[in-house]
């Protein structure tokens, strides 16, 4: 039996709000006109940015598709789980928070509740990495997590 984290419930039930329920349907240009974040390209790392009540992710342009798709995830952590601006906080803080957005990635990227419907052959790094459109390293820590919380090893590559 397979249970459900906090972050893993959030991502389900935020997917769900919006219309999302396979990994075709993972795309960020659709969840975030569907969250009212606006995205804007540029060629400095990506970030999140918040201006008033309104939140703007920058991309990183010269990025892979399955890169994009990765720093989105990591800055919409940002968007929905933090406030402030981190040039003003400890570093202690400034890594918490750096510390969740990856945590909160690598959930949103490959969500738990849609690797569960994947029948067990397609649970390997290469069935992930192109089912959800992330780098095979991704894939390969996201699975490694997944099947770790299920205690069902070996993984399968």
């Amino acid at each position: 039996m397979y249970y459900m984290s906090h972050t893993e419930d959030y991502v389900k039930e935020m997917f769900i709000k919006i219309g999302i329920f396979t990994p075709q349907q993972l795309n960020f240009l659709h969840i975030s006109n569907k969250l009212g974040i606006k995205i804007f390209y540029w060629n400095e790392p990506s970030q999140a940015v918040f201006i008033k009540d309104y939140s703007y992710i920058f991309l990183n342009q010269y990025l892979s598709d399955q890169q994009k798709w990765q720093d989105f995830c990591h800055e919409l952590g940002h968007v929905l789980l933090h406030v402030g601006n981190q040039k003003r906080m400890t570093k202690s803080f400034r890594d918490y928070q750096e510390a969740k957005a990856n945590h909160f990635m690598y959930h949103t990227c490959v969500p738990s509740f849609m690797l569960s419907d994947l029948k067990s052959d397609y649970l390997s790094t290469y069935h992930i990495s192109k089912k959800f459109n992330v780098t095979e390293d991704f894939a390969r820590i996201r699975l490694e997590q997944y099947m770790n919380k299920a205690s069902i090893l070996p993984i399968p590559m």
